[in-house]
């Protein structure tokens, strides 16, 4: 199997009362690429300018606030600027001449999603919603790069660029189109792919994460008791009143802001690590909006750090070609993930589950992610199991991967290292 990238230019039907919806876009897109660049400049020969997660530590929340641009939008103008920040610094290494990067051209990074891609038409995000646009195809568009790639069904779109002309006054998508050949590509779909599932519980204590694969990632106690400790010392702060206070509790809550951040980075980063150490294609998280109704009031900050934590992940996965989706949890902490009988008898405390009917026994969150993991899987399965033809669906479980007839299969590493497996018929706990 193959990658095969194409990019396809293609004119775009732009309603008139909608062009400048565009350009406003654009200003603001090209704000976000400067002001990163700007600040990426002003320390060159410091690695860490360079890493896109520490410019969207710095900069998101302000960007966010100056423009009108999607969450995905301003990420996006970010990472345009690291990239170009990064080659000039390769070149100051090398002893030649540059200059902090300026964006100027008129340009727009879109994904799937912040635009959706269709055979003849595509949506865009702009400041002022979404904008629908025809493609303006050629008489014999068969003919052309538009029909061999755009018009194919066997080609995908990826992150493409919209442009504009200023002589014609005209739009430009200049989309990137990808296909996946295989020697059994004609009796195959894109539905049959292989699919591995890693499932993923989020917690307010214990483990902030724990995988389907047994991984426990991050440490929610801690991050807890850090955050009681600001609040803490700002609350003292606060008694005194004074301007040399305010400004005081401003530079905390900055720099407890940064650690977060620091905190959910490295546990998405963990998390993505799980996924391509185990070959999986999908990552499930619990719904979010399920989270905060569960955990309300005193327990919002969890829920910030979810969503954040969902974010950082699906921004990154994506650059690996793994989708990340929620699925509802519910029952998902009561099911046993080895025989499949559901009764809140079985969550015998908040980290210990005991099936009552096959006592199956192990860690209660790692329990809940191999339910997640699955409940993903049943929804991309669309009602087939895997024996009926087709690639396989899996989940990712410590050892190995269990399908959706409850078939297990070990890991080639398991086998030969003999490690424990995961095989819903013992009660081996995950790592």
């Amino acid at each position: 199997m193959e990658d095969a990238i194409r990019t396809v230019k293609v004119k775009l039907d732009v309603p008139h009362e909608r062009c400048d919806d565009l350009h406003q876009t654009k200003n603001q897109f090209l704000h976000c690429a400067n002001t990163t660049a700007e600040w990426a400049w002003r320390h060159p020969h410091d690695y860490c300018v360079t890493s896109k997660q520490n410019a969207e530590n710095a900069l998101y929340n302000q960007l966010r606030n100056e423009t009108e641009l999607t969450a995905n939008l301003v990420q996006k103008g970010i990472r345009r600027a690291i990239e170009a920040t990064k080659s000039g610094v390769a070149r100051l290494k090398k002893g030649e001449k540059t200059s902090q990067p300026q964006f100027d051209a008129w340009s727009v990074v879109y994904d799937k999603r912040s635009a959706t891609f269709h055979r003849d038409h595509v949506s865009l995000s702009t400041v002022s919603g979404r904008v629908e646009c025809d493609y303006v195809l050629p008489d014999n568009p068969n003919e052309t790069p538009i029909g061999e790639y755009l018009l194919n069904e066997d080609f995908e779109f990826r992150m493409s660029t919209l442009q504009y002309d200023r002589s014609t006054e005209s739009f430009y998508l200049h989309a990137r189109m990808r296909r996946i050949e295989s020697d059994e590509q004609s009796t195959t779909s894109s539905d049959a792919e292989h699919r591995t599932v890693l499932g993923v519980d989020l917690n307010v204590d214990g483990s902030l994460a724990v995988t389907s694969t047994g991984a426990f990632i991050g440490n929610a106690d801690e991050m807890n008791h850090r955050r009681r400790e600001f609040e803490k010392t700002r609350g003292s702060m606060q008694q005194t009143g004074t301007r040399s206070a305010h400004l005081s509790i401003q530079s905390m809550q900055d720099r407890e802001h940064r650690w977060m951040q620091d905190e959910l980075h490295r546990a998405s980063n963990q998390i993505l690590e799980e996924a391509r150490d185990h070959g999986c294609t999908h990552i499930a998280f619990e719904n979010l909006t399920d989270i905060r109704e569960r955990i309300a009031g005193a327990k919002r900050f969890h829920a910030w750090a979810f969503r954040r934590l969902y974010q950082y992940t699906e921004y990154k996965a994506e650059m690996f070609g793994i989708e990340v989706e929620q699925i509802s949890p519910a029952y998902t902490s009561q099911r046993c993930s080895s025989c499949g009988f559901t009764h809140e008898s079985n969550r015998r405390s908040k980290h210990e589950f005991v099936c009552q009917k096959c006592e199956y026994e192990l860690n209660a969150d790692y329990n809940a992610s191999k339910n997640i993991a699955r409940k993903l899987l049943k929804r991309l399965h669309s009602g087939q199991t895997s024996s009926g033809g087709g690639a396989p669906r899996q989940c990712a479980l410590t050892s190995g991967t269990l399908n959706l007839n409850g078939d297990y299969t070990a890991s080639v590493k398991a086998t030969a290292e003999g490690e424990s497996t995961d095989k819903p018929t013992t009660s081996v706990v995950g790592h």
